[in-house]
């Protein structure tokens, strides 16, 4: 059950079977084992062998979890089911401070002897760690809760839902996509079930189940005369929830030019949609570039978001800590420090939330055993703070850590990760529709597609899944080959409104990597459909030069 024991599955084109890049963790189980927990007793009695043990030896702060993580991935093809994974990975991390400084060791043997000797051995590497020390670890002070427990608020565990029925649903979106005008269609369903249990030398015993959730599918038409051909990908969002995300009610229903849904996901419609629309896309006309006002649905915002809003205020960016794989940020401590840095209009309110439910960061505590909140980042188009940590709370001042810390292994480093950031939604009553009523000449963009962005998390490009034209207040066609570039002040600064609650939308990342090691998270991020002013846009198709 060793942790990095990853598979890397191959690209997906017309002869492949796997999404590329994701994760295979842990053992094999067979595909009709039932789901279960272990008893928070025996992880109790597991946990204080380890506390024990690193107190022993001299640590002065020991955390201790254990975690038993679960992955669940359905692939189809067509008529074709392409490869089921099951896959169960159970151990104990161990970390502490000694010396002042951090030390960690994880093993997968859950006797007596096995966890004293991780034990011990995170205190020898503390030890060690601590003589290349300039100065040692501060902790934001943490009371304990003593015995809790938190669970994701499902009504129906997808886990226990059968193989059969899981294969069935994603067969019969193949056949509506490929009757709908599809020539190629490919389907997935993504579960993740984390048991973590956390215990410290704080006086914390916490016991967590946590449950996500993402189906997702690619369809593509092709013309054979030319060799030109489109694709469409779910419009669907991955969230923190279980079965009952896959049972469509007709109250959570969008009507527009695109059908969505806010709380629940018609996998069936989306495709059929999807199949329909590349039909229309494949006749569309290329885009004129130029400067244009945006119309950005949350099915497309949440991505730039994620990178230009959740990445950059992250303190560990800021700090330089990811400098060498993931990069840094523009928001340096500086402007945070003038209170006045302007980051966006005074529409722009952008918070960090790891308590909302059904969505992908939430938890009741974080891998440090600290109670999650929601808090300001960006308050009326100003810099108020940053996403941070126990032992980097000092750092800004704050009195206690901001609940996002996550490993997403028992055998891996916890350290500083993206909780949920959001754009609040406006406060005036405005649906997408009526903010489509005062341009003149716009393009609305639905769903995410490529992006790039430059290392600080400022100069960015970004495309979409759907481009409709918009002129004098209507939508009067379909576009193709958008992409808008700026850079994240500009952009921001240039959003002049955003629908009320009602339009409200989550996306997300379902794998989302940072660390050396990489690690993997999921995170949440949610708004309004918005409207953006004169950006840049550019014609994807075209040769520069």
């Amino acid at each position: 059950m060793k942790r990095r024991d990853f598979l890397q599955w191959t690209s997906m084109g017309l002869g492949a079977t796997m999404l590329s890049g994701i994760p295979l963790v842990g053992k094999s189980v067979p595909l009709d084992a039932p789901w279960y927990t272990v008893d928070t007793a025996i992880k109790k009695q597991l946990a204080d062998i380890a506390l024990n043990a690193a107190r022993a030896k001299g640590a002065t702060y020991t955390d201790v979890r254990i975690g038993r993580y679960l992955n669940q991935y359905v692939i189809t093809r067509e008529d074709k089911v392409q490869n089921i994974v099951n896959t169960e990975s159970y151990g104990m991390g161990i970390r502490v401070i000694a010396n002042g400084s951090w030390g960690f060791a994880a093993t997968d043997k859950l006797d007596k002897d096995s966890i004293a000797n991780a034990a011990t051995l995170a205190v020898a590497i503390a030890r060690e760690n601590a003589r290349l020390l300039t100065e040692p670890v501060q902790l934001a002070p943490q009371k304990g809760y003593g015995e809790v427990s938190w669970k994701t608020p499902i009504e129906k565990n997808a886990f226990e839902v059968p193989i059969k029925e899981k294969v069935d649903l994603l067969l019969h979106v193949n056949d509506a996509a490929i009757k709908a005008g599809a020539d190629y269609m490919n389907s997935y369903l993504f579960l993740v079930n984390e048991q973590k249990y956390f215990a410290s030398s704080d006086g914390s015993y916490i016991d967590q189940d946590i449950h996500r959730i993402w189906p997702y599918f690619s369809l593509t038409k092709t013309d054979k005369k030319t060799g030109k051909f489109e694709s469409r990908d779910a419009l669907s969002a991955p969230v923190g929830m279980g079965w009952e995300y896959m049972i469509p009610r007709e109250e959570d229903k969008i009507k527009g030019i695109s059908t969505l849904y806010k709380k629940r996901y018609d996998m069936v419609e989306d495709a059929t949609q999807g199949a329909k629309q590349i039909v229309e896309k494949m006749a569309a006309k290329s885009v004129e570039p130029g400067k244009y006002d945006l119309i950005l649905d949350p099915s497309h915002l949440w991505l730039t978001i994620h990178e230009s809003v959740g990445h950059p205020t992250e303190l560990d960016r800021v700090l330089g800590y990811e400098a060498n794989f993931a990069g840094t940020s523009f928001l340096t401590l500086d402007k945070w420090e003038s209170k006045k840095f302007n980051f966006g209009s005074k529409l722009v309110n952008i918070k960090a939330d790891k308590t909302q439910v059904g969505s992908l960061g939430a938890v009741g505590y974080d891998d440090e055993g600290v109670g999650t909140q929601e808090w300001d980042l960006i308050k009326d188009g100003v810099l108020v703070n940053y996403q941070v940590i126990r032992d980097q709370a000092h750092i800004i001042g704050l009195p206690q850590s901001q609940g996002c810390c996550y490993a997403d292994g028992w055998n891996d480093v916890q350290f500083q990760r993206m909780a949920n950031v959001s754009l609040q939604p406006g406060k005036q009553t405005l649906s997408p529709a009526d903010m489509i009523k005062n341009v003149e000449k716009g393009i609305y963009i639905i769903g995410s597609s490529s992006f790039s962005i430059d290392q600080q998390r400022y100069n960015f490009q970004f495309s979409g899944q759907l481009y409709y034209e918009i002129k004098q207040g209507k939508i009067v066609g379909m576009l193709n080959d958008v992409a808008y570039q700026a850079n994240t002040q500009e952009f921001w600064n240039s959003c002049s409104a955003i629908a009320d609650k009602s339009d409200y939308r989550l996306g997300g990342s379902f794998f989302d990597g940072k660390g050396q090691p990489i690690q993997s998270s999921a995170v949440s991020h949610g708004s309004s459909t918005a409207r953006f002013d004169k950006v840049n846009v550019i014609n994807t198709a075209r040769k520069l030069g």
